[in-house]
């Protein structure tokens, strides 16, 4: 017997997946392939929101199964630097040490397209805090695969957590799909009462 779903998810993130079960939702994944440059005149805002938009639309063309479909950007800013995923362990390292013993945000766009061309959206922005991280500890952490692809080389829910000393905002926003937001967003479509 064929499972009915409720919406697609246009993410191949296991961490998005996991966080969107807890809804209670039945979903299918749609891996989208956009251009995710971003353009000289985009603040960080615009950006990861047009992402998400961007993200959901392609689902939804690939999908066409007339579903709901999710799409989710996450971007770390650190005063007025975009912290995209390292290239590689060097830059992954440079990432830490830049926000060791500092503040910076983490914004979380969700969107949901119900249409073709036109799809609702979303933007969380959370406050991160970290105490000093050891040298040792970040060249420990970044000799793994974990923070080459993650937003600013770190996942909030692995190790690098214990360093965060404040978390102002949504801790789901941070791993990459603030469930508040997303929530919303499925109730306006009456996929969630």
């Amino acid at each position: 017997m064929k499972q009915i779903m409720d919406m697609v998810l246009a993410s191949g993130s296991a961490r998005r997946s996991e966080l969107l079960k807890q809804l209670g939702l039945r979903f299918s994944v749609l891996v989208t392939d956009i251009d995710e440059s971003r353009t000289a005149t985009e603040t960080p805002s615009e950006y990861v929101t047009r992402m998400a938009i961007e993200k959901a639309l392609a689902g939804w063309e690939m999908s066409r199964a007339g579903l709901p479909v999710l799409g989710a950007d996450t971007v770390v800013l650190l005063d007025d630097l975009i912290l995209g995923k390292p290239a590689n362990r060097a830059e992954a390292a440079s990432m830490l040490r830049m926000m060791s013993g500092r503040e910076h945000q983490v914004l979380s766009a969700v969107a949901l397209a119900l249409s073709s061309g036109h799809a609702e959206v979303r933007l969380n922005i959370t406050r991160v805090i970290f105490a000093e991280m050891p040298e040792d500890f970040i060249s420990r952490y970044c000799a793994g695969d974990e923070p080459l692809d993650k937003a600013g080389a770190y996942a909030i829910q692995g190790q690098p957590g214990r360093y965060v000393s404040r978390i102002e905002g949504s801790y789901s926003g941070v791993m990459g799909l603030p469930l508040y937001e997303t929530g919303c967003l499925l109730e306006l479509a009456g996929v969630l009462s």
